[in-house]
């Protein structure tokens, strides 16, 4: 945690180099993670011009259930993380910027390096998370009077019975055997 005046009475801006613990913080904000670890946060905080920038590069080992299976699955992530902030007494001068969604009102004199990790690791999970099995192989699951589809085979599936359900599906040939 960086507080504003330190901020900026570093006139090269505060280097980090750092390593955490967050797993307990992480799952109690996500429960679906399974793990984490070796998380590690390089970079520096600066004030310029009324802003405040966090740019840091952010790497860790995320352990996540499957989508398919719920096995669980280790993904290694690397991020490069900007975030600008704002006095909130600074906002009516920014407004344009604030309304663009570019900059984040700090209502706290600190910034929490912590808590934009969580949030960025939290953000950056991804939709789906496969084993290297399941990545390779492209079957999904199926039992007794079910099956999982893909978007395409859906997409496919309700073309035909698009077809099908037509009331003039059966007259469609009706004039062929005329014609020959």
């Amino acid at each position: 945690m960086y507080t504003l005046n330190e901020i900026r009475k570093a006139s090269d801006g505060i280097l980090f180099d750092d390593t955490f613990d967050l797993e307990a913080a992480l799952r109690e904000r996500n429960p679906e993670i399974l793990g984490l670890e070796g998380l590690k946060a390089k970079g520096k905080v600066v004030y310029d011009d009324g802003f405040y920038v966090l740019d840091y590069d952010l790497t860790y080992t995320i352990t996540l259930p499957s989508s398919r299976s719920l096995e669980p699955v280790q993904r290694s992530e690397q991020l490069m993380v900007e975030e600008v902030f704002i006095e909130s007494q600074d906002v009516s001068a920014k407004k344009d910027l604030v309304e663009e969604d570019l900059v984040i009102i700090l209502e706290d004199p600190v910034i929490d390096l912590k808590e934009s990790i969580l949030d960025n690791i939290l953000l950056n999970i991804p939709l789906k998370v496969l084993t290297p099995d399941e990545e390779a192989n492209e079957e999904l699951p199926s039992g007794k009077d079910w099956q999982i589809i893909s978007q395409a085979q859906y997409e496919e599936l309700k073309e035909k019975n698009k077809e099908a359900e037509n009331p003039f599906a059966a007259l469609s040939n009706l004039f062929d055997d005329e014609n020959q």
